[in-house]
């Protein structure tokens, strides 16, 4: 990965955040986020 592709992809999803808290209030990021964890506690507990 290239360093130009690198701070596109940043770029953009910096971007998605920032739409979402602007047009939901950051409903979507914080749904994400919790199933996020919940991924990672299931994960944890096949480990």
């Amino acid at each position: 990965m290239t360093n130009t592709l690198a701070i596109g992809l940043g770029l953009a999803v910096l971007g998605g955040l920032a739409i979402d808290a602007f047009l939901t209030g950051g409903n979507g990021f914080m749904f994400l986020a919790t199933k996020w964890i919940d991924l990672l506690e299931w994960m944890a507990f096949w480990r």
